[in-house]
């Protein structure tokens, strides 16, 4: 294919974004999402003719144009069209798609409508251009891209404090993560010369004993830069300690959290590291701390989730753990299934917060999933696909989610990382817990008691601090006749109905990769070589090799799956969370009171939120004060600028005192002047 065919993936949406933001005034509503979605939808087919391609055989590697040369160093932005990065291009504008029309519904009543479509479509061009760059530069821009529109969007309704409370903090957690990322890119530059992947790539092994040129430390090279990236990879993937953002980025609207927890931005650091598996698989420190803190993110996210009353957050949360599973099957040597399940992942993710947004739609935007219940009648088309993307979350043999996430078990069981044990605990034990939270809500949301239309009284805040949806349709309707949306909940008697079809046709079009596209694609995606030419795997790393041998067919998997402790936690899970919420709602509500210290520290997640606003948060305040005070007021306008005044009156003090009008002392100090110099050039003599 010609270049051109290739840019014009990620300039259709561009183009798009520029429409309805610049324009949009002008061409209303209608011509604004007519020409987003047509943008997407030709960067969507361009993005399946380019596969065809690849899957042909033909790997494009370029570059498009120089953009400067800086000392030998040459920055480019090209594009490298390989298997990896064109399976990311079909699922990011595939999502992306589906977002877009979901949005048509969903935004229908909002006066940021145009600017919404604008936002979401600059999204879609900054993610498809960090996944087909060729060089660390272009990787980099991609990667600032989308966190910059992230900003925007979960901001979206910047009158809410809460929501410019959001936006600063996913902003601010990401720039820790990107100093470290842009740290490992400058060492990359630094001792390869070159930001070209393929150069990087091939001198790599040369620099295998290298010691880093950090100052005052004796790091491997390869291990710096990598955990340097991964620094980058945990801002942006949302791994422990960074994953504050993502759980408060809920104060965005639904499509924008379905688009950046399901196929884009979280999933940048995922990529990220498959891309570099060259680098990676020369370090095995660095494979250690990833798959260290993908276990912890797995199984510690997954326990915030079983507390959450706020139907976007119990998703949000649970986006963190299967974050948390790629990252450790990373660690494992096992990239081709972490893209596996990012891949399978953002689809049923994808439907699951879409179906939550038409909930939400459908209750009036009351999110409090305690307010709640018996949905399924009144909503069949949202109940039956929701269930569909729950039962893939939870690894349900046959689901796409399965098929995945099985395998990242088993490879973190065939690792011989030194870590390996705790990481196999914690994705084994997270099965239990995802599915125990996922059908928690499951059954709270769409069977049961209907408890909506009624007075509720809670014991906590969550509702009130969470109910994320309601004040921009306040603003919206201020002049409006109707009260429908100025309070949480149906009225007494309202009933809910299913959503328009805007809204539930990409929940079905979701609903079908949910279902099959595991059982279609692992086969070829992790057995048949399909990424090849574009992860490099070492040779005593032998996690892929073993479970090719173990491997005998979808079918066979699933049904040996059956006989597994994964699959019976799984079970295990659905089973405990129906006895309790719909057989015996009182044990929970005891469990409660009996271990209220365990929910206190759960409700307040673990108090990472509270220690990095004193220690992060005021240490920076301190330390400004501190320098307001001591570098401001003290040494330059005390010392240097009011300070050097006051020499400068000083000394013209003294020469004024000297200016005294009388000949004497002018000629005393005509002597003293011929007796210095007579004195100077007597000594050098």
């Amino acid at each position: 294919m010609d270049i051109q065919n290739y840019l014009v993936v990620p300039l259709a949406p561009l183009v798009g974004a520029i429409a309805a933001g610049m324009f949009g005034k002008v061409l209303g509503r209608t011509w604004s999402h007519r020409i987003a979605i047509t943008m997407v939808a030709v960067a969507f087919f361009q993005a399946v003719r380019i596969f065809q391609d690849v899957m042909a055989g033909h790997i494009f590697d370029g570059t498009v144009y120089t953009w400067l040369v800086s000392d030998g160093a040459t920055f480019q932005v090209g594009f490298l069209i390989d298997r990896l990065s064109a399976t990311m291009m079909l699922v990011v504008t595939s999502v992306s798609l589906m977002v877009h029309i979901y949005t048509i519904g969903y935004m229908s009543e909002d006066p940021g409508y145009q600017r919404f479509f604008s936002y979401i479509s600059l999204f879609t061009f900054s993610m498809l251009m960090l996944v087909m760059a060729n060089n660390f530069m272009q990787l980099f821009f991609g990667w600032e891209a989308v966190g910059l529109v992230s900003y925007l969007l979960i901001g979206f309704w910047f009158t809410r404090p809460t929501a410019i409370y959001a936006n600063l903090k996913a902003f601010l957690v990401n720039r820790v993560g990107d100093f470290g990322f842009l740290l490992g890119i400058g060492l990359v530059l630094m001792v390869f010369g070159s930001l070209n992947y393929g150069d990087v790539f091939a001198n790599v092994a040369k620099h295998v004993e290298d010691i880093a040129p950090i100052a005052g430390m004796e790091v491997n090279l390869i291990t710096a830069i990598c955990i340097l990236l991964f620094i980058g990879a945990m801002g942006k993937s949302a791994q422990f300690p960074l994953h504050v953002w993502l759980p408060d980025s809920m104060e965005g609207p639904t499509p924008i959290s379905a688009l950046i927890h399901a196929a884009t931005m979280v999933t940048a650091g995922i990529f990220m590291v498959a891309r570099m598996s060259p680098m990676f698989e020369l370090s095995e420190t660095a494979l250690s701390f990833i798959m260290v803190i993908g276990s912890i993110t797995a199984l510690f996210m997954g326990f915030l989730g079983i507390i959450q009353n706020d139907i976007k957050r119990v998703v949000a949360y649970s986006t963190l753990s299967q974050l948390g599973y790629m990252t450790v099957a990373l660690g494992a040597s096992a990239y081709s299934v972490a893209i596996f399940h990012l891949m399978t992942h953002a689809f049923f993710k994808a439907l699951l917060f879409l179906g939550a947004g038409s909930v939400i739609m459908a209750m009036h935007h009351d999110q409090d999933i305690r307010n709640m219940g018996g949905l399924r009648k009144y909503m069949p088309i949202t109940w039956i696909t929701s269930l569909i993307g729950s039962l893939a979350l939870i690894g349900t043999p046959f689901f796409s989610g399965f098929y995945s996430k099985d395998s990242i078990i088993e490879a973190v069981a065939l690792s011989h990382l030194p870590v390996a044990g705790f990481a196999y605990f914690a994705v084994v034990a997270g099965v239990f817990v995802t599915a125990f939270y996922s059908f928690r809500m499951y059954f709270l949301v769409f069977h049961g008691e209907e408890r909506f239309g009624k007075a509720h009284h809670h014991d906590d805040h969550a509702h009130a601090a969470h109910a994320a949806e309601d004040d921009h349709h306040d603003d919206a309707h201020a002049d409006d006749d109707h009260d429908d949306h100025a309070h949480h909940g149906l009225a007494p008697g309202q009933k809910p109905h299913e959503t328009p079809w805007v809204v539930w046709l990409p929940l079905v079009l979701l609903a079908i990769p949910s279902v099959l596209i595991g059982f279609i694609a692992i086969e070829p995606m992790l057995f048949g070589g399909y990424f090849k030419d574009a992860i490099f795997i070492a040779e005593h790393h032998e996690a892929m090799h073993h479970l090719k041998e173990e491997f005998h067919g979808p079918v066979a998997m699933a049904v040996h799956a059956l006989t597994t402790l994964p699959f019976w936690l799984a079970l295990a899970g659905v089973g405990l969370a129906a006895f309790f919420y719909l057989k015996r709602p009182d044990i929970p509500a005891a469990i409660q009171k009996k271990f209220q210290w365990i929910h206190t520290l759960l409700e307040n997640k673990y108090y990472f939120d509270r220690f990095n606003d004193w220690f992060f948060a005021g240490g920076a305040r301190g330390a400004s004060t501190m320098l307001w005070k001591f570098g401001d007021r003290t040494l330059i306008d005390g010392l240097i600028v009011n300070g050097s005044a006051n020499l400068v009156g000083k000394l013209a003090y003294v020469v004024r005192r000297l200016q005294s009008g009388y000949i004497y002392h002018y000629a005393f100090t005509m002597v003293v002047g011929v007796f210095i110099l007579l004195t100077i050039r007597t000594w050098f003599e």
